[in-house]
């Protein structure tokens, strides 16, 4: 099948786009307007999509609801909504017939005339993306050259924008292992951030989830990678060329960069300090203690993206970023505090990594709350990392809470754990056994569908309870 680099080439192209989401719906309306013979499937009623469904119908397209996902494709160029699998029978049909198999992300990346930054892995994309935007945003702003647009998995579809985007201008978009599945159009300029067990409810094994990361980059790509983390070092050592390595526990170039590289750069703390060194010079970047976000996992994400924007962006733009950049919400986010207990919202916190990496970040004494959905990952993780983590009290919630207490049990843990499965209870629970002094930290490390429509959702709704508690003692 042809490929596209214009969306004019769409005129008269039978294209079928899977899900109708926030991204698809802005696809479709491009689509329409180049002359593509469009049909949609989604599995939401045509009352469930309202108005969206008659302005569609109005656009000539063709909508098929309900079933979902479809068991037949007819299209030329088959649109795949990152939530579904691309070997469902429908989709491999399709694609033995001839047909073209893409992504409404990836027409954007073969669209646009912007400088492209990607940056995927496990844990701190979103925080990694969004200072990687604002370091380059203020550059532009500086120089009064450019714009810089983020999107991906965070903020908004960035195809319907692609027309007014020029070479001066920067696209960051972050990546999941969804989006990046098919992706066949590696980014020029990449970060993987660092790799554990996750998705393993959607991707048949951690070799497909690992395999799906690695699409964001290709041989010309210039690569950051976690030196710490063992799948990213394994990356690295396979590679050895166009990389950009950072660790957060060695202190020097030669302890980073692997014997036979060649143009590869490092990362590195040093008395306080991150520094860079490209094997020949080294310069002080940033010190670390001029980031206002707590948490070692937060210096990595702050490397990763100095690494990511090294050469392009003016030191001093790191500085200012690191004085005033309070983070990304549902993030190790303070709430409230309540009787002397400091409550955090770690929302985004769905695996045990992420759940470590917020304990570590805190110096009190812990209540913690845990559980939501099981994306089929193991717990014994979790139990490693709380207990070595000043904990008072896990409170275990939702449908996996069962599996955290068993894992909790075999580790033979230092600190109680209780099982509440109704969310408010538990956060009632965990704040009245809280004492002055102590934190209370929501961190899942788990999904949050079992409840809720995702982590946002749910870390609103422990907002909104915290902040209940906090106005009764007003």
């Amino acid at each position: 099948m042809t490929e596209f680099f214009d969306i004019s080439s769409f005129k008269n192209i039978k294209c079928d786009v899977l899900g109708l989401g926030v991204s698809n719906l802005p696809l479709v309306d491009m689509l329409a307007s180049a002359g593509a013979q469009i049909t949609a499937y989604d599995k939401k009623s045509r009352a469930e999509l309202g108005g969206a469904a008659e302005r569609l119908s109005a656009l000539g397209v063709t909508l098929k609801l309900g079933e979902f996902p479809p068991s037949e494709l007819c299209g030329d160029v088959i649109f795949r909504s990152p939530g579904i699998r691309p070997d469902i029978p429908a989709i491999k049909n399709a694609v033995s017939r001839g047909a073209l198999l893409t992504s409404e992300m990836e027409l954007f990346i073969k669209l646009t005339k912007a400088n492209l930054i990607a940056i995927t892995g496990s844990d701190g994309k979103t925080t990694t993306t969004t200072l990687t935007h604002l370091f380059l945003k203020k550059q532009a702003e500086r120089r009064g050259i450019g714009n810089c647009y983020v999107g991906g998995n965070i903020g908004t579809p960035l195809l319907s924008k692609y027309k007014e985007m020029t070479p001066a201008d920067f696209a960051v978009l972050e990546l999941s292992s969804f989006q990046l599945m098919t992706l066949a159009t590696p980014i020029a300029r990449c970060a993987i951030t660092n790799l554990s067990p996750n998705h393993l409810n959607w991707h048949v094994d951690m070799d497909e989830y690992v395999a799906a990361k690695c699409n964001i980059f290709d041989d010309n790509s210039l690569l950051v990678l976690n030196a710490e983390n063992d799948i990213t070092a394994k990356i690295a050592s396979d590679r050895l060329e166009n990389m950009i390595l950072f660790s957060s526990k060695k202190s020097s170039y030669e302890t980073i960069v692997p014997l036979g590289a060649k143009n590869v750069g490092a990362m590195f703390l040093r008395d306080g300090s991150i520094m860079f060194s490209d094997g020949n010079r080294e310069c002080e970047i940033l010190s670390v203690s001029d980031i206002k976000l707590p948490g070692v996992h937060n210096i990595e994400n702050y490397m990763t993206a100095i690494a990511l924007t090294y050469g392009m962006v003016d030191a001093d733009i790191y500085r200012e970023v690191a004085k005033t950049f309070g983070g990304v919400p549902h993030r190790l986010e303070w709430i409230a505090n309540i009787d002397g207990v400091d409550c955090y919202n770690s929302s985004i916190d769905s695996s045990p990594t992420r759940t470590a990496a917020a304990l570590s970040a805190l110096s009190q004494k812990k209540v913690v709350i845990c559980g939501g959905s099981d994306k089929n990952i193991p717990f014994a993780p979790l139990a490693e990392a709380l207990n070595i983590s000043d904990v008072r009290l896990v409170v275990l919630t939702g449908e996996s809470a069962e599996k955290i207490h068993a894992a909790l049990s075999d580790a033979d843990v230092d600190f109680e754990f209780i099982i509440e499965k109704d969310f408010t209870s538990a956060v009632h629970l965990a704040k009245s056994r809280a004492q002055a002094g102590d934190a209370l930290l929501l961190s899942p490390a788990c999904a949050s569908f079992d409840r809720f429509k995702n982590f946002e959702e749910r870390g609103e709704f422990f907002r909104s309870i915290i902040l209940g508690l906090a106005g009764d003692k007003n």
